[in-house]
Protein backbone atom coordinates (compact mmCIF):
# COMPACT_ATOMS: atom_id res chain seq x y z
CA UNK A 1 0.00 0.00 0.00
CA UNK A 2 2.73 2.67 0.69
CA UNK A 3 4.42 1.72 -2.41
CA UNK A 4 1.21 2.13 -4.00
CA UNK A 5 1.17 5.62 -2.83
CA UNK A 6 4.61 6.23 -3.27
CA UNK A 7 3.81 5.82 -7.06
CA UNK A 8 0.89 7.81 -7.55
CA UNK A 9 2.83 10.67 -5.93
CA UNK A 10 5.20 10.09 -7.73
CA UNK A 11 3.09 10.22 -11.21
CA UNK A 12 1.38 13.18 -10.06
CA UNK A 13 4.63 15.38 -9.21
CA UNK A 14 5.90 13.66 -13.05
CA UNK A 15 3.03 14.86 -14.85
CA UNK A 16 2.47 18.39 -13.02
CA UNK A 17 5.78 19.35 -13.92
CA UNK A 18 5.02 18.30 -17.59
CA UNK A 19 1.46 20.73 -17.62
CA UNK A 20 -0.74 17.58 -18.58
CA UNK A 21 -2.84 16.96 -15.63
CA UNK A 22 -6.25 18.71 -15.44
CA UNK A 23 -7.48 19.62 -12.40
CA UNK A 24 -10.02 17.32 -11.58
CA UNK A 25 -7.35 14.57 -12.27
CA UNK A 26 -4.93 16.25 -9.79
CA UNK A 27 -7.60 16.57 -7.69
CA UNK A 28 -8.25 12.85 -7.81
CA UNK A 29 -4.56 11.85 -7.58
CA UNK A 30 -4.30 13.92 -4.72
CA UNK A 31 -7.36 12.62 -2.76
CA UNK A 32 -6.08 8.97 -3.68
CA UNK A 33 -2.51 9.54 -2.08
CA UNK A 34 -3.94 10.88 1.08
CA UNK A 35 -6.53 7.56 1.37
CA UNK A 36 -3.19 5.64 0.98
CA UNK A 37 -1.35 7.71 3.64
CA UNK A 38 -4.61 7.65 5.86
CA UNK A 39 -5.41 4.22 5.87
CA UNK A 40 -1.26 3.21 6.05
CA UNK A 41 -1.07 4.97 9.21
CA UNK A 42 -4.35 4.37 10.64
CA UNK A 43 -4.23 1.04 10.52
CA UNK A 44 -1.43 -0.08 13.14
CA UNK A 45 -2.79 2.59 15.23
CA UNK A 46 -6.40 0.70 15.82
CA UNK A 47 -5.17 -2.69 15.69
CA UNK A 48 -6.70 -4.90 18.01
CA UNK A 49 -8.98 -1.96 19.45
CA UNK A 50 -13.05 -1.44 19.87
CA UNK A 51 -12.93 2.52 18.73
CA UNK A 52 -15.61 4.53 20.01
CA UNK A 53 -17.56 6.88 17.59
CA UNK A 54 -17.39 10.07 19.26
CA UNK A 55 -15.40 11.75 22.07
CA UNK A 56 -11.96 11.75 23.37
CA UNK A 57 -9.73 9.43 21.26
CA UNK A 58 -12.33 8.26 19.01
CA UNK A 59 -12.44 7.67 15.74
CA UNK A 60 -14.44 10.96 15.17
CA UNK A 61 -11.65 12.89 16.78
CA UNK A 62 -8.82 11.22 14.73
CA UNK A 63 -10.66 11.99 11.55
CA UNK A 64 -11.46 15.30 12.75
CA UNK A 65 -7.98 16.15 14.17
CA UNK A 66 -6.10 14.52 10.93
CA UNK A 67 -8.79 16.19 8.44
CA UNK A 68 -7.81 19.45 9.99
CA UNK A 69 -4.09 19.04 8.90
CA UNK A 70 -5.07 17.00 5.43
CA UNK A 71 -7.01 20.32 4.64
CA UNK A 72 -3.81 22.63 5.52
CA UNK A 73 -1.55 20.68 3.39
CA UNK A 74 -4.35 20.30 0.77
CA UNK A 75 -4.87 23.82 0.43
CA UNK A 76 -1.23 24.81 0.19
CA UNK A 77 -0.28 22.34 -2.59
CA UNK A 78 -3.55 23.61 -4.39
CA UNK A 79 -2.08 26.95 -4.16
CA UNK A 80 1.50 26.01 -4.69
CA UNK A 81 0.62 24.11 -7.82
CA UNK A 82 -1.53 27.03 -9.21
CA UNK A 83 1.07 29.66 -8.38
CA UNK A 84 3.48 27.40 -10.64
CA UNK A 85 1.09 26.87 -13.50
CA UNK A 86 1.56 23.01 -12.55
CA UNK A 87 -2.17 22.41 -14.03
CA UNK A 88 -3.33 22.48 -17.84
CA UNK A 89 -6.43 25.04 -18.96
CA UNK A 90 -9.84 23.06 -18.45
CA UNK A 91 -11.95 22.57 -21.14
CA UNK A 92 -14.71 25.45 -19.90
CA UNK A 93 -12.36 28.25 -20.70
CA UNK A 94 -11.01 28.26 -16.93
CA UNK A 95 -7.23 29.48 -16.78
CA UNK A 96 -5.44 28.79 -13.80
CA UNK A 97 -3.35 32.57 -13.36
CA UNK A 98 -0.95 33.31 -11.21
CA UNK A 99 -1.12 33.82 -7.42
CA UNK A 100 -1.37 37.22 -5.81
CA UNK A 101 -3.01 36.92 -2.56
CA UNK A 102 -0.71 38.27 0.65
CA UNK A 103 0.40 35.53 3.10
CA UNK A 104 -2.22 36.73 5.34
CA UNK A 105 -4.89 35.94 3.11
CA UNK A 106 -3.62 32.50 2.30
CA UNK A 107 -3.06 31.98 6.08
CA UNK A 108 -6.77 33.04 7.21
CA UNK A 109 -8.19 30.96 4.13
CA UNK A 110 -5.98 27.90 5.06
CA UNK A 111 -7.44 27.93 8.92
CA UNK A 112 -10.90 28.35 7.67
CA UNK A 113 -10.51 24.69 5.76
CA UNK A 114 -8.55 23.46 8.57
CA UNK A 115 -11.35 24.88 11.61
CA UNK A 116 -14.53 23.69 8.77
CA UNK A 117 -12.72 20.27 8.39
CA UNK A 118 -12.33 19.76 12.14
CA UNK A 119 -15.70 20.86 13.26
CA UNK A 120 -17.27 19.22 10.15
CA UNK A 121 -16.10 16.01 11.24
CA UNK A 122 -16.61 16.17 14.69
CA UNK A 123 -20.18 17.05 13.85
CA UNK A 124 -20.38 14.37 11.67
CA UNK A 125 -19.23 11.66 14.51
CA UNK A 126 -21.33 13.05 16.91
CA UNK A 127 -24.37 12.96 14.66
CA UNK A 128 -23.39 9.13 14.33
CA UNK A 129 -22.56 8.50 17.82
CA UNK A 130 -26.51 9.19 18.17
CA UNK A 131 -27.53 7.23 15.42
CA UNK A 132 -25.64 4.16 16.54
CA UNK A 133 -25.66 3.98 20.44
CA UNK A 134 -23.09 1.92 21.68
CA UNK A 135 -21.65 0.59 18.53
CA UNK A 136 -17.91 0.19 18.31
CA UNK A 137 -15.87 0.42 15.29
CA UNK A 138 -13.28 -2.47 14.93
CA UNK A 139 -9.91 -1.72 13.41
CA UNK A 140 -9.61 -2.83 9.96
CA UNK A 141 -12.79 -0.47 9.15
CA UNK A 142 -12.03 2.26 11.57
CA UNK A 143 -9.06 2.82 9.37
CA UNK A 144 -10.80 2.58 6.19
CA UNK A 145 -13.43 5.06 7.40
CA UNK A 146 -10.78 7.49 7.94
CA UNK A 147 -9.01 7.00 4.82
CA UNK A 148 -12.33 7.68 3.15
CA UNK A 149 -12.49 10.99 5.53
CA UNK A 150 -8.99 12.12 4.59
CA UNK A 151 -9.37 11.35 1.11
CA UNK A 152 -12.68 13.52 0.95
CA UNK A 153 -11.13 16.33 2.47
CA UNK A 154 -7.73 16.25 0.61
CA UNK A 155 -10.16 16.28 -2.84
CA UNK A 156 -12.24 19.23 -1.95
CA UNK A 157 -9.54 21.58 -0.31
CA UNK A 158 -7.47 20.96 -3.45
CA UNK A 159 -10.04 21.44 -5.76
CA UNK A 160 -11.35 24.45 -4.25
CA UNK A 161 -8.11 26.06 -3.31
CA UNK A 162 -7.11 25.53 -6.78
CA UNK A 163 -10.09 27.18 -8.52
CA UNK A 164 -10.39 30.09 -5.82
CA UNK A 165 -12.25 32.67 -6.81
CA UNK A 166 -14.41 35.36 -5.17
CA UNK A 167 -16.80 33.40 -5.07
CA UNK A 168 -15.59 29.98 -3.92
CA UNK A 169 -14.54 32.72 -1.34
CA UNK A 170 -17.62 33.32 -0.57
CA UNK A 171 -18.99 29.99 -0.41
CA UNK A 172 -15.65 29.09 2.00
CA UNK A 173 -16.71 32.28 4.07
CA UNK A 174 -20.88 30.82 4.23
CA UNK A 175 -20.45 27.37 5.59
CA UNK A 176 -17.37 28.29 7.85
CA UNK A 177 -19.68 30.35 9.35
CA UNK A 178 -22.51 28.17 9.55
CA UNK A 179 -20.12 25.39 10.83
CA UNK A 180 -18.18 27.40 13.20
CA UNK A 181 -21.67 28.88 14.36
CA UNK A 182 -23.44 25.75 15.24
CA UNK A 183 -20.04 24.17 16.55
CA UNK A 184 -20.14 27.00 19.13
CA UNK A 185 -23.83 26.37 20.18
CA UNK A 186 -23.47 22.72 20.62
CA UNK A 187 -20.54 22.85 22.70
CA UNK A 188 -21.46 25.99 25.16
CA UNK A 189 -21.52 25.07 28.70
CA UNK A 190 -24.42 27.24 29.21
CA UNK A 191 -27.42 25.90 27.69
CA UNK A 192 -29.34 28.85 27.66
CA UNK A 193 -26.51 31.37 26.50
CA UNK A 194 -29.41 32.63 23.75
CA UNK A 195 -31.48 34.65 27.13
CA UNK A 196 -28.78 36.82 27.11
CA UNK A 197 -27.42 37.33 22.91
CA UNK A 198 -25.26 35.94 20.71
CA UNK A 199 -21.68 37.29 21.97
CA UNK A 200 -22.64 35.12 24.85
CA UNK A 201 -21.20 32.37 23.39
CA UNK A 202 -17.76 34.27 23.09
CA UNK A 203 -17.39 34.28 26.73
CA UNK A 204 -15.14 32.61 28.52
CA UNK A 205 -17.44 30.74 31.17
CA UNK A 206 -18.63 28.93 27.78
CA UNK A 207 -16.26 25.98 26.33
CA UNK A 208 -17.25 26.97 23.03
CA UNK A 209 -15.59 30.82 23.57
CA UNK A 210 -12.43 29.94 21.35
CA UNK A 211 -14.61 28.39 18.41
CA UNK A 212 -16.89 31.37 18.74
CA UNK A 213 -14.19 34.20 19.04
CA UNK A 214 -11.94 32.27 16.38
CA UNK A 215 -14.69 31.85 13.57
CA UNK A 216 -15.03 35.62 13.96
CA UNK A 217 -11.46 36.56 13.40
CA UNK A 218 -10.72 34.29 10.58
CA UNK A 219 -13.82 35.08 8.96
CA UNK A 220 -13.22 39.12 9.35
CA UNK A 221 -10.03 38.57 7.78
CA UNK A 222 -11.66 36.27 4.91
CA UNK A 223 -14.48 39.13 4.19
CA UNK A 224 -11.29 41.64 3.89
CA UNK A 225 -9.68 39.44 1.00
CA UNK A 226 -12.93 39.28 -0.54
CA UNK A 227 -13.70 42.53 -0.42
CA UNK A 228 -10.25 42.95 -2.36
CA UNK A 229 -11.24 41.03 -5.12
CA UNK A 230 -14.59 41.50 -6.18
CA UNK A 231 -14.43 45.43 -6.20
CA UNK A 232 -10.70 45.49 -8.06
CA UNK A 233 -12.87 44.62 -11.83
CA UNK A 234 -15.41 46.62 -11.38
CA UNK A 235 -16.08 48.68 -14.49
CA UNK A 236 -15.67 52.66 -13.84
CA UNK A 237 -15.77 54.96 -16.78
CA UNK A 238 -14.36 57.92 -14.95
CA UNK A 239 -12.22 58.77 -11.93
CA UNK A 240 -16.01 59.54 -9.75
CA UNK A 241 -16.47 56.07 -10.12
CA UNK A 242 -13.48 54.78 -9.59
CA UNK A 243 -13.40 56.79 -6.23
CA UNK A 244 -16.77 55.57 -5.77
CA UNK A 245 -15.59 51.95 -6.31
CA UNK A 246 -12.36 52.75 -3.76
CA UNK A 247 -15.18 53.50 -1.34
CA UNK A 248 -17.33 50.72 -1.20
CA UNK A 249 -13.85 48.76 -1.11
CA UNK A 250 -13.26 50.35 2.25
CA UNK A 251 -16.37 50.33 3.40
CA UNK A 252 -16.49 45.90 3.17
CA UNK A 253 -12.93 46.09 4.26
CA UNK A 254 -14.11 48.05 7.49
CA UNK A 255 -17.16 45.38 8.00
CA UNK A 256 -14.14 42.59 8.19
CA UNK A 257 -12.02 44.53 10.42
CA UNK A 258 -14.79 45.46 12.82
CA UNK A 259 -15.80 41.36 12.49
CA UNK A 260 -12.51 40.45 13.82
CA UNK A 261 -12.64 42.59 16.20
CA UNK A 262 -15.64 41.03 17.73
CA UNK A 263 -14.13 37.95 18.02
CA UNK A 264 -10.46 39.78 19.29
CA UNK A 265 -12.35 41.54 22.56
CA UNK A 266 -15.29 39.08 24.10
CA UNK A 267 -18.14 40.88 25.34
CA UNK A 268 -17.29 39.86 29.18
CA UNK A 269 -13.77 41.38 29.10
CA UNK A 270 -14.18 44.29 27.12
CA UNK A 271 -18.10 45.31 26.50
CA UNK A 272 -17.56 48.64 25.73
CA UNK A 273 -15.22 47.69 23.08
CA UNK A 274 -17.06 44.64 21.58
CA UNK A 275 -20.67 46.41 21.54
CA UNK A 276 -18.56 49.59 19.97
CA UNK A 277 -16.96 47.56 16.77
CA UNK A 278 -20.42 45.56 16.61
CA UNK A 279 -22.25 48.70 16.02
CA UNK A 280 -19.57 49.64 14.11
CA UNK A 281 -20.15 46.59 11.47
CA UNK A 282 -23.99 47.60 11.65
CA UNK A 283 -23.17 51.07 10.50
CA UNK A 284 -20.55 50.64 7.60
CA UNK A 285 -23.40 47.94 6.31
CA UNK A 286 -26.14 50.56 6.37
CA UNK A 287 -23.29 53.04 4.91
CA UNK A 288 -22.83 50.73 2.20
CA UNK A 289 -25.83 49.62 1.04
CA UNK A 290 -27.80 53.14 1.26
CA UNK A 291 -24.21 54.84 -1.05
CA UNK A 292 -24.64 51.74 -3.24
CA UNK A 293 -26.12 53.71 -6.17
CA UNK A 294 -24.26 56.54 -6.06
CA UNK A 295 -20.87 55.00 -5.33
CA UNK A 296 -21.58 52.13 -8.34
CA UNK A 297 -24.02 53.09 -10.88
CA UNK A 298 -23.43 50.14 -12.51
CA UNK A 299 -24.98 47.90 -9.69
CA UNK A 300 -28.25 46.17 -10.44
CA UNK A 301 -31.20 47.92 -9.18
CA UNK A 302 -32.54 44.88 -7.96
CA UNK A 303 -29.97 44.12 -5.84
CA UNK A 304 -29.53 48.04 -4.44
CA UNK A 305 -33.70 47.37 -3.54
CA UNK A 306 -32.67 43.81 -1.75
CA UNK A 307 -29.78 45.95 0.17
CA UNK A 308 -32.15 48.81 1.64
CA UNK A 309 -34.72 46.14 2.93
CA UNK A 310 -32.27 44.48 4.12
CA UNK A 311 -31.18 47.63 6.52
CA UNK A 312 -35.04 48.28 7.30
CA UNK A 313 -35.67 44.94 8.52
CA UNK A 314 -32.10 45.42 10.54
CA UNK A 315 -33.95 48.96 11.73
CA UNK A 316 -37.26 47.06 12.72
CA UNK A 317 -35.79 44.44 14.99
CA UNK A 318 -33.87 47.05 16.55
CA UNK A 319 -37.37 48.49 17.18
CA UNK A 320 -38.76 45.89 18.19
CA UNK A 321 -35.66 45.07 20.55
CA UNK A 322 -36.47 48.29 22.46
CA UNK A 323 -40.03 48.22 22.81
CA UNK A 324 -38.87 44.31 24.58
CA UNK A 325 -40.78 42.10 21.53
CA UNK A 326 -37.61 40.42 20.89
CA UNK A 327 -34.36 39.91 22.30
CA UNK A 328 -30.65 41.20 21.62
CA UNK A 329 -30.25 37.54 20.34
CA UNK A 330 -32.73 37.26 17.76
CA UNK A 331 -31.81 40.83 16.66
CA UNK A 332 -28.13 40.13 16.22
CA UNK A 333 -28.44 36.49 14.65
CA UNK A 334 -31.13 38.03 12.21
CA UNK A 335 -29.30 40.60 11.63
CA UNK A 336 -25.95 38.72 11.11
CA UNK A 337 -27.43 36.52 8.65
CA UNK A 338 -28.87 39.48 6.85
CA UNK A 339 -25.51 41.09 6.24
CA UNK A 340 -23.40 37.76 5.23
CA UNK A 341 -26.31 36.74 2.81
CA UNK A 342 -25.88 40.59 1.26
CA UNK A 343 -22.05 40.18 1.50
CA UNK A 344 -22.44 36.87 -0.63
CA UNK A 345 -24.96 38.16 -3.29
CA UNK A 346 -22.38 41.13 -3.32
CA UNK A 347 -20.07 39.08 -4.92
CA UNK A 348 -22.35 37.73 -6.93
CA UNK A 349 -23.55 40.78 -8.44
CA UNK A 350 -20.04 42.22 -9.32
CA UNK A 351 -18.90 39.14 -10.96
CA UNK A 352 -21.92 39.95 -13.43
CA UNK A 353 -21.32 43.58 -13.79
CA UNK A 354 -17.48 42.35 -14.71
CA UNK A 355 -18.98 40.11 -17.43
CA UNK A 356 -20.98 42.98 -19.18
CA UNK A 357 -18.92 44.88 -22.16
CA UNK A 358 -16.79 47.79 -21.06
CA UNK A 359 -14.24 49.79 -23.32
CA UNK A 360 -10.78 48.77 -22.73
CA UNK A 361 -9.72 51.16 -20.37
CA UNK A 362 -12.79 51.20 -18.52
CA UNK A 363 -12.03 48.10 -16.45
CA UNK A 364 -9.15 47.95 -14.02
CA UNK A 365 -7.47 44.63 -14.30
CA UNK A 366 -8.76 42.16 -11.68
CA UNK A 367 -5.71 40.60 -9.66
CA UNK A 368 -6.12 36.41 -10.04
CA UNK A 369 -7.12 35.26 -6.70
Amino acid sequence: MATRAASLWHDLVRRSRAGSLSLETTALLVGAAFFSVGFVVSLPLFWGRELDIAGAWSIGAYAAVGGAVVAILSVLLGRVVVRRGRIAAQADGLTMRDDRLRWYDTAAITLAYAATALLGWSGIAALLELSFADAPVYDFPGAILVAVAFALTAYVCFLSAASLTPMMLSLVLAIFLVVGAFASMLTATDRHWWRDNLSALGMASNDSAWIFNGTLIVAGVIVTTVSRYATAGLPVADPQQKRGRHYVRIGMILMGIFLTCVGVFPVDAFFIVHNTVATGMAVAFAAVVIALPWLLPSISRVFVGMGYVYVAVIVLLGIFFATGYYNLTAVELIAAILIFSWIIVFLRAADDVQSQPATENAVEQQPAV
